[in-house]
């Protein structure tokens, strides 16, 4: 099986193509994510040919399961586009087909060398069915959207959680302190797995430096902690705008770089990052093949 690793951000992903044959991607992800004995990456994007686009992916996370969107993996995806001669080498737009619809990309050169990839992720969710989780008010009522500072006890540790689905679910802790400083590994898998969110979540600790630069770590739902999260780090802008803490444009710095996300308060939200190819080889094991 022939692949291609890129990352953005230090997150990174195994890509390989497919006609809709129906490999047994849950099985495989383990074995070929595997840092030591297989490729290593944080999940496959398994592209499959598209009549509504340019090209259609599948999320597969390194534990098997399957997320409905990927925001540095779309942007890992920009670059792939030209590289496979998905489409032509001045393509200037690349559509891709999702779970969570259909994103647009935007490739930004310097000269004629592809320097960012700028994804419109679309409008946050912010009712509780969307997110979807199953928040209460007082005497048990439902709420309605936003959904912030809502607390949650994970590990004898009371959390003001923000919530949000950018096509897939998020929950956003603002702290004070550095963010290192936080036990990311230990409440990582509380949070995710926490009863509230009927399809796990995706969590996120944030430390807001300024109001156009924000600290961050990501644990994914599915993958653990990361480099580096797209969609992660368009959740803790768009809480932080909600919150006040930062404006229309915000960097996000996290272990593996920074990323760039835009959002006016109402419209669509738009994450900026920087691809890069790391390898190309081919996969020999036999596990799940």
């Amino acid at each position: 099986m022939d692949f291609v690793k890129m990352h953005s951000s230090g997150n990174d992903f195994v890509i390989v193509r497919e006609e809709e044959s129906g490999q047994d991607w849950a099985s495989m992800a383990k074995p070929i994510c595997e840092r030591r004995l297989g490729i290593g990456a944080d999940g496959i994007l398994v592209v499959i040919p598209s009549k509504k686009a340019d090209l259609k992916v599948r999320v597969i996370n390194s534990d098997g399961s399957e997320a409905e969107i990927c925001g540095n993996g779309l942007i890992c995806l920009g670059r792939y586009a030209i590289e496979s001669d998905i489409v032509k080498p001045a393509a200037k737009e690349v559509s891709v087909d999702t779970k969570a619809g259909i994103k647009k990309l935007k490739l930004l050169r310097q000269g004629n060398r592809l320097s960012q990839v700028q994804v419109n992720i679309g409008k946050p969710r912010l009712q509780p069915d969307e997110i979807p989780a199953l928040v209460r008010g007082p005497l048990g009522r439902e709420i309605a959207g936003p959904i912030l500072d809502y607390p949650v006890f994970a590990g004898n540790r009371k959390l003001l959680l923000n919530l949000v689905s950018m096509g897939n679910p998020h929950a956003v802790y603002f702290t004070a302190k550095p963010v290192y400083d936080f036990p990311l590994n230990r409440l990582g898998p509380v949070v995710e797995n926490h009863p509230m969110f009927p399809k796990r979540v995706n969590f996120e600790i944030a430390r807001v430096i300024d109001s156009k630069q924000i600290e961050a770590r990501v644990w994914e739902r599915g993958a653990g902690e990361t480099m580096a999260c797209g969609s992660g780090a368009c959740a803790i802008a768009v809480t932080a705008r909600l919150h006040g803490y930062a404006g229309d444009k915000v960097d996000v710095l996290l272990p593996g770089g920074k990323l760039g996300v835009e959002w006016n308060g109402d419209g669509d939200v738009t994450l900026t990052g920087s691809p890069e190819t790391v390898f190309k080889g081919t996969w020999l094991s036999q596990g799940g093949l």
